[in-house]
C-alpha cells in the first residue's frame, strides 16, 4: 500500500506474467524476500533499474542428477545461478549408489554453505534415490530397501522420491518396489518416473502407482498419450540427451501446462559453453515452440507439479526470486534475484563458501581387485557374438551379432572394440566383458568410473594391456577419467566419490575436454562423447543391450545372455 520503503525496487521493467503470458511494463517491489507489488511509485531501501529488459520467475529444473557436471555442488551453482537457475529438484541417485545416504548429506550441506546477502542462492529440493542399486543385476555401493527407504523419507532431508528406473518392477507388482512408492505416499511425498517406451495398460498402471513424471517419452506420440494420461512430461535439455525437438511437436495451447523443462545430466562444458535451462529455452523458441509456453515449463509448471508454493511466477506474495533477460529468443541472462538479493550478474556469481566441503565420507570409494591384461582375453567357439551397437546421439543400445572365431578374439584393425565393467566398490573381482561396434577407438583403451547407475569402471579398448593399465590408473587416482594410448597415458581425478573433482569449473573444463580430444585423437566417433556415452553402457535400465559386472544384460529379455551364441 506504499506507507513504507520497501527492500527492494526494480524500476524501468517489463514483467513476465505466467498466469496471463504477458509482458507488464512497471517495477516489481519486494520486501522480505518477497513480492509485495507490481506497479508504479514504489520507495525503496535499495533500487535496481532493469532498464527496459524483461523480468521472469527464476528458473527450476524439474529433474537433475549434479553429479553428472563432474562438479562440486559449489562449482555447480557458481556455474548455474548466473544462467537464471534459482531451484533445482535434485536427484542424487549417483552419489548415494555409491556412498549411500550419506552421499545426498553431502550434497545438501555443500549447497546449504553457500551465501549471497545472507540467502542461500540456490533452492535444492532434495529426492530420495528410489533405486540403490538401480537393479538387482550389477554390484552397487550402497542399497536402500523399502524399510531404510520409509525412514529416509521421514526425514526433511528428502523432498521426495527419485525417479522409479525399476518400471518393469512397477508393472510386475513387486512387493519390495511397491514399499518404497506407499511410503512415499504416506508422507504426502511427490514421486518421479522413468518409463522409457511404456504405452498402453502400462502405462495405466505405471500412473495407477502415484508417480507423477516422465522424462524418457522418445517422440511426440509417446509424449502426449503420457500427458493424457495425467503424467508430466519432463523435456530433457542435456548433454547425453537432448529430445527439444521431438517434444515440442506434442505441445498445444491446452497440454502446454503438463510440460517441465530439465537437463537431467549436464556436462560442465556445455554448463559454461551453452548454459542451462536458458539453453533450454533457446532451443524451444528456435524450434517454432511460443516463448510463453517454454516459460511456463520452467517455472510455475515445475512449482505446481511438485506442490512448491509461492514459487514460479512474479506476483504478490512469490517469493522475489527473478531473472533479467534482454529478450524471449537468446535468453541473454544479464541479472539474478533470490529472495529479493542479487546473487549474479552478467554472468558472474556473487556468492561463495569460505572453502570446499569435503567430507571423508565421499573419498577414497574406489577398491579394485588388481585386473591383468589377461583377464580381458575372449574366446570363440565358432558361433556368434553379441555386440552393443549405440544409437548415434543416443543412450539407447541395438543387440548386433558378429562372428566368433574358434580361439581367442582379436579386435586391432576390425570395427569392434572390447568393452569391461570392473566392480569397484567391495574388490569382488567381478568382471563383465563385452563387445561394442562401431565406437572407433583403435591404439589403447579409455575408461571412467562413472558408469550409471551402480558406477563401476567402465573400460573400453583395443589392447588388453593397456585396458588393464587403465584399471589400475583410476584405481590410484582414486576414480576418474584416465587414456592409455600407444603414445602416453593420462587421468583425471574424481576424487568426490569416482564421480566428481574438487577442482574448480574452469580446471574440469579444461582437463575433461583435454581427454576427450585425446579419444577423439584414437578415432572415437563424432556421434559419441567419448566418455560419457562410455559411461552409459552399464545402464542396464535403458534399452537394449548393456554390460554390468556381472554380465551382459538385455532390457526386452529382462535377463542376463551369453556373450556368445553356439
Amino acid at each position: 500500500m506504499k506507507r513504507e520503503a520497501c527492500d527492494l525496487v526494480l524500476k524501468n521493467a517489463r514483467i513476465f506474467n505466467v498466469f496471463t503470458g504477458e509482458l507488464e511494463e512497471g517495477e516489481l517491489a519486494v520486501a522480505e524476500g518477497r513480492i509485495v507489488g507490481i506497479g508504479r511509485g514504489y520507495e525503496g531501501k535499495a533500487v535496481y533499474d532493469a532498464r527496459g529488459r524483461i523480468v521472469l520467475p527464476g528458473l527450476m529444473d524439474a529433474h537433475i542428477h549434479i553429479e553428472s557436471s563432474m562438479l562440486s555442488p559449489e562449482e555447480w551453482a557458481s556455474a548455474a545461478v548466473p544462467h537464471g537457475t534459482t531451484a533445482v529438484i535434485a536427484d542424487p541417485h549417483e552419489i548415494v549408489n555409491v556412498c549411500g545416504v550419506g552421499g545426498a548429506e553431502y550434497i545438501k550441506e555443500a549447497f546449504s554453505r553457500l551465501r549471497a546477502g545472507g540467502v542461500e542462492p540456490l533452492d535444492v529440493y532434495l529426492q530420495l534415490p528410489s533405486c540403490v542399486p538401480a537393479t538387482s543385476f550389477e554390484t552397487s555401493g550402497a542399497a536402500l530397501d523399502a524399510r531404510e527407504t520409509e525412514h529416509e523419507l521421514g526425514r526433511d532431508l528428502f523432498f521426495g522420491l527419485g525417479e522409479m528406473m525399476n518400471f518393469p518392477a512397477v508393472l510386475s507388482g513387486e512387493e519390495e518396489v511397491l514399499k518404497k512408492i506407499e511410503a512415499a505416499h504416506r508422507f504426502g511425498k511427490p514421486i518421479d518416473g522413468h518409463a522409457p517406451a511404456v504405452f498402453g495398460d502400462a502405462c495405466n498402471a505405471y500412473r495407477c502407482a502415484g508417480i507423477l513424471t516422465d522424462h524418457e517419452s522418445l517422440d511426440p506420440k509417446e509424449c502426449r498419450e503420457k500427458v493424457a494420461r495425467g503424467l508430466y512430461v519432463q523435456i530433457r535439455c542435456g548433454s547425453s540427451v537432448n529430445n527439444v525437438s521431438d517434444a515440442k511437436e506434442a505441445i498445444d495451447a491446452f497440454n502446454f501446462r503438463r510440460f517441465l523443462l530439465c537437463s537431467d545430466d549436464k556436462t560442465a562444458k556445455d554448463l559454461a559453453a551453452c548454459g542451462h535451462l536458458d539453453d533450454a529455452l533457446r532451443r524451444l523458441v528456435a524450434d517454432g515452440l511460443p516463448a510463453k509456453y517454454a516459460i511456463a515449463m520452467a517455472t510455475i509448471n515445475v512449482a505446481e507439479c511438485y506442490g512448491i508454493r509461492d514459487v514460479g511466477a512474479l506476483a504478490p506474495r512469490y517469493f522475489a526470486d527473478m531473472v533479467l533477460v534482454d529478450d524471449l529468443k537468446d535468453f541473454r541472462v544479464s541479472a539474478v534475484f533470490k529472495r529479493g538479493v542479487l546473487v549474479a550478474e552478467d554472468g558472474k556469481p556473487l556468492f561463495a563458501c569460505a572453502e570446499r566441503y569435503l567430507p571423508a565420507s565421499v573419498l577414497g570409494t574406489v577398491h579394485v581387485r588388481p585386473v591383468k591384461a589377461e583377464d580381458f582375453r575372449i574366446f570363440g567357439h565358432g558361433g556368434k557374438f553379441r555386440a552393443i551397437r549405440i544409437r548415434p546421439y543416443s543412450l539407447y543400445t541395438e543387440e548386433v551379432f558378429v562372428d566368433a572365431p574358434q580361439g581367442e578374439l582379436r579386435v586391432k584393425g576390425t570395427d569392434l572394440t572390447k568393452l569391461a565393467v570392473v566392480e569397484r566398490h567391495r574388490a569382488t573381482g567381478n568382471l563383465g566383458l563385452g563387445l561394442v561396434e562401431g565406437y572407433g577407438l583403435h591404439g589403447g583403451a579409455i575408461g571412467i568410473t562413472v558408469s550409471h547407475d551402480s558406477h563401476n569402471l567402465v573400460i573400453l579398448g583395443d589392447d588388453d594391456a593397456a585396458m588393464s593399465r587403465v584399471a589400475a590408473l583410476l584405481t590410484e587416482a582414486g576414480g576418474g577419467m584416465a587414456l592409455v594410448s600407444d603414445a602416453e597415458e593420462r587421468v583425471f581425478p574424481l576424487e568426490i566419490a569416482g564421480l566428481m573433482s574438487a577442482a574448480d569449473a574452469g580446471e574440469v573444463i579444461r582437463r575433461t575436454g583435454e581427454l576427450r580430444e585425446r579419444a577423439r585423437g584414437m578415432g572415437v566417433k563424432e556421434c559419441y562423447e567419448p566418455f560419457m556415452t562410455l559411461a552409459f553402457l552399464s545402464l542396464a535400465v535403458i534399452p537394449e543391450l548393456k554390460l554390468t559386472d556381472r554380465g551382459l544384460f538385455n532390457l526386452k529379455k529382462h535377463s542376463f545372455v551369453p556373450l556368445e551364441e553356439v
